[in-house]
């Protein structure tokens, strides 16, 4: 069965109530002074069943100007709208600016229903629908019948519900399958239940028992009973008027204007990227850093406009902008909103979020412009691509994803997956999260790596490379260290570069030593190997060798990087082929003896006891050996 929301709108004083009370039999005034006053002040809910079978929401918006943001936090969600004309008055100031805010909202389905045509004649009520059909011309309500209506005499109203039940088969069913979202346009407590909230659950299903938040903010609560159309229901679903009773929060912690949706499923925001258009009826232009009053879904905020393609907006035009908001909010993609002047308050116009979680955009931007141009017209996977290419450099995860865009975590990976199919992102999987980066942006990468590690070549051909925790915090400081070590592994399991040990190299790179640091190698090598274990000071061969010292201290270290120079300290470094020889003695020694002393160790190599010290403890460290008290023992590996 599909599940509907039947709106009203028009003038104050027109008949909307009356109508809905006609149709319905109950009245939707529920405030003492809109009784009193004989006027709806706040939205007033309730339903019908049409003949079909079809149970129908209907939601009755108040026509006075002074509410037109209550009258706003109604329209959000509207199937099917009736625009209320009152036969003896006629087109009216609320008339025009509900008409107007209906048809920026992309309400597309809907009729005109004339009231009170029993106080005036034929004639009066031809005039009035000639009114009608010249106002309504280039909206939704085009061409539409306009049905004849006196609802305290009870004429017409058969007609009017036939009509809805016809329209109703024309109404697509919304997805469930898409994230539960329900803008709140009530919060209120009922003694023994607690906090209470309403709204049209716009997509998704909530369920008892669900854990939902309310956004803005991080308040989290648990849905303990629903209600839809005064009936308990296990679950509700998108296009139903729904009351939700929460625990876990207090009434205090939520407002008119927040949203209800899952845990961690939307990202608030203090810009939006839209397209708007201004109202042709307006009589003034509209300038960058305007102040301005934003409606959508329900909530009411104060804005400034960043027009990015124009310098100045003139009535009936469309532009890109950058709404900077006063207060945060959450949106989707795709989301409908109206615009009203700070002072005085009157409709200008509406638009349609294109980028809910943008960056600071600068108006004129070639590329910017085209990417607000691709939002607007692209396909949902362009749309996806391009979020992920602006995205590449935070490294988000899916769930962080799912958060900006407003799409269930499942459907984005079905999404991200095809995209890489399509190589168009590339994916790291973790254990527990997948991070997409867009291709383009890992090429960047790649290639800042491959210049990073040939300018290091060029500078330092004796070194093998470089550090791979260097080139992680340069080139990948966004990403957390286990995305950067996967990133860099993929460059390595590709065959793009080459890794010994922490160190990183091109693929194709070896050392070459130059005649003169050959040289200067030769000579360091016959100062160790004359001196044996009496193991000389790095500093003591740099003063015996005549060389430029920066040149003695390259080839020093790309011997250390070769592993042909072992470090003992900062002071000493051995030849690898004495140091494994000094090992092989130590083992024979050990094996024959049980154990070995400094002193054992110092007289076996014909040494002193701080150099058989160092090689002891290097020993100990690299687990070859272990301490007993004063004794040096084999481990057992």
């Amino acid at each position: 069965m599909k599940h509907l929301i039947i709106g009203t709108a028009g003038h104050i004083d027109h008949g909307k109530t009356t109508l809905i009370k006609a149709l319905t039999g109950r009245n939707t005034d529920r405030l003492k002074e809109e009784q009193k006053r004989g006027i709806s002040i706040d939205l007033g809910f309730t339903y019908f069943d049409l003949p079909s079978g079809q149970r129908a929401g209907i939601i009755d918006v108040p026509g006075h100007e002074k509410f037109i943001k209550n009258m706003l936090a109604g329209v959000m969600g509207m199937d099917i709208v009736l625009l209320v004309v009152a036969a003896d008055e006629g087109i009216m100031p609320q008339t025009k600016e509900h008409l107007s805010i209906l048809n920026l909202l992309g309400i597309n389905k809907g009729f005109v229903v004339l009231t009170k045509v029993d106080l005036v004649d034929e004639e009066w009520i031809s005039l009035v629908e000639e009114e009608v059909e010249e106002e309504t011309k280039g909206t939704f309500l085009e061409g539409c019948p306009i049905m004849r209506v006196s609802s305290t005499k009870n004429r017409g109203v058969k007609e009017v519900i036939h009509l809805i039940d016809e329209y109703v088969k024309d109404i697509e069913d919304r997805s469930t399958l898409d994230m539960a979202r329900l803008p709140i346009d009530r919060v209120f407590t009922i003694s023994g239940f607690g906090t209470v909230i309403t709204g049209t659950l716009l997509s998704g299903n909530l369920k008892i028992g669900d854990e939902v938040q309310i956004y803005p903010g991080n308040e989290t609560a648990r849905i303990r009973t629903l209600q839809v159309h005064d009936e308990n229901t296990e679950v509700a679903y998108a296009g139903q008027r729904v009351a939700v009773n929460l625990a876990g929060i207090k009434k205090d912690h939520i407002i008119r204007g927040d949203v209800l949706a899952p845990v961690e499923q939307m990202k608030e925001t203090l810009m939006l990227d839209t397209k708007i258009k201004l109202l042709d009826s307006m009589n003034t232009s509209i300038k960058t850093r305007t102040r301005l009053r934003l409606y959508l879904g329900t909530k009411e905020i104060f804005c400034r406009i960043v027009l990015l393609d124009k310098e100045i907006l003139n009535p009936g035009e469309e532009s890109y902008a950058q709404l900077r908001l006063e207060e945060e909010i959450v949106a989707k993609r795709g989301d409908r909103f109206i615009l009203r002047f700070y002072s005085p308050m009157f409709t200008i116009g509406g638009g349609v979020v294109l980028e809910p979680n943008p960056n600071k955009k600068r108006k004129l931007d070639k590329v910017t412009l085209e990417e607000l141009k691709l939002k607007e017209l692209g396909s949902q996977e362009d749309i996806l691509e391009n979020i992920i290419k602006e995205k590449s450099s935070e490294f988000l995860n899916i769930k962080e994803l799912a958060a900006i865009t407003a799409i269930l975590e499942d459907e984005l990976l079905k999404e991200v997956n095809n995209l890489y199919q399509k190589e168009r992102v590339v994916i790291f999987n973790l254990t527990k999260d997948t991070y997409p980066v867009h291709i383009n942006y890992f090429n960047k990468i790649k290639e800042d790596i491959l210049d990073e590690i040939k300018e290091f070549h060029s500078k330092y051909p004796l070194r093998q490379g470089i550090t791979k925790e260097l080139i992680r915090t340069r080139h990948l400081k966004n990403a957390i260290p286990k995305v950067g070590e996967v990133f860099i592994q993929s460059l390595l399991d590709n065959g793009i570069i080459a890794q010994d040990l922490e160190v990183i190299k091109l693929k194709d790179f070896n050392i070459e030593y130059d005649e003169n640091q050959l040289e200067i190698k030769q000579d360091i090598f016959k100062e160790y190997e004359k001196n044996l274990y009496m193991i000389p000071r790095v500093q003591d061969i740099i003063n015996v060798l005549k060389y430029n010292k920066d040149n003695i201290d390259e080839v020093f270290n790309s011997l250390l990087n070769t592993k042909e120079l072992i470090r003992l300290d900062e002071e000493i470094y051995i030849q690898k082929d004495l140091y494994n020889k000094a090992i092989s003695k130590l083992k024979d020694y050990i094996t024959e003896n049980g154990s070995i002393t400094v002193a054992e160790f110092r007289d076996l190599l014909n040494t002193n006891r701080k150099i058989a010290l160092i090689l002891l403890e290097s020993f100990d460290q690299q687990g070859i050996t272990k301490r007993e008290e004063n004794k040096r023992i084999l481990t057992s590996n």
